[in-house]
């Protein structure tokens, strides 16, 4: 029996204080329990009733609960790094449509379960704005879960040979986005891609999904190593095209809604 079973139920048994703490304890109110003794002397001060003083401390429970349920869904998004829109220099990559990326970061593509590449070369920003629709999405909600390809096929074919192979697809599909980082900077077995276009075709209509690349959507076969697996995407996504002034190849800014 724990310390907090122990505790005894009754109001004739113990001081109001220790009751208190064991009661907002069993009904998991932290806030409430540490803030309570505080807002209880500015209340008196500033001559605030009753209900104005539950008020005011359920709402700083809520606060800090949504806080919390945040920073839970970033931990178990696996971000490499956390990064927000907010600390983007969008005049450093010209050609990015800074307006569609604030747009996407509303999330209301998630709730169209509509998917999104980011294509562009090396230094275009693309696994930043990933990672900041990504927080976005954790801020507002929803489950992320974030990887690069070479790490998800590693981890497929891992479970495959495991035979938990179901569980890891189940998982993936139940998220709300998922962020494939990196496609096609790693070429991919004939298993891995089939593996992978698994997780796409099984997301279709169920999540959303972000990939970034360095290839145009056109060029895909290259990495799933099959014309059938390209060709039967269950959905064109829509795309983002960040470019940057180099001596690199300039990739045109461009996005277009889907097409069915």
């Amino acid at each position: 029996m724990s310390e907090a079973d122990a505790m005894p139920h009754g109001t004739n048994q113990g001081t109001p204080q220790i009751l208190l703490a064991h009661h907002l304890k069993q009904l998991r109110l932290p806030t409430v329990l540490r803030e309570y003794d505080k807002v209880a002397r500015e209340c008196a001060r500033d001559g605030v009733d009753h209900p104005r003083y539950l008020l005011r401390l359920l709402e700083l429970e809520l606060i800090d609960r949504e806080r919390r349920l945040v920073e839970r869904r970033i931990r178990q998004a696996r971000f490499p790094a956390t990064k927000s829109l907010d600390s983007f220099v969008f005049t450093a990559i010209p050609g990015l449509n800074k307006m569609l990326v604030l747009e996407l970061a509303r999330c209301e593509y998630i709730l169209r379960r509509e998917n999104i590449i980011a294509l562009g070369n090396s230094g275009t920003g693309k696994s930043h704005v990933a990672l900041g629709l990504g927080l976005a999405a954790c801020q507002r909600g929803f489950s992320v879960v974030f990887t690069t390809s070479a790490q998800l096929v590693h981890q497929l074919m891992e479970a495959r040979d495991e035979k938990r192979l179901l569980k890891l697809q189940r998982e993936l599909q139940a998220a709300r986005l998922l962020i494939i980082d990196e496609l096609g900077y790693v070429p991919l077995s004939p298993t891995g891609a089939e593996l992978l276009f698994e997780v796409f075709s099984q997301r279709y209509e169920h999540g959303s999904t972000i990939v970034t690349s360095n290839l145009p959507f056109e060029e895909w076969t290259a990495v799933l190593g099959s014309e059938r697996l390209t060709g039967a995407y269950p959905q064109r996504p829509r795309q983002l095209k960040p470019s940057q002034a180099s001596k690199s190849t300039r990739i045109p800014a461009r996005s277009g809604p889907y097409n069915h």
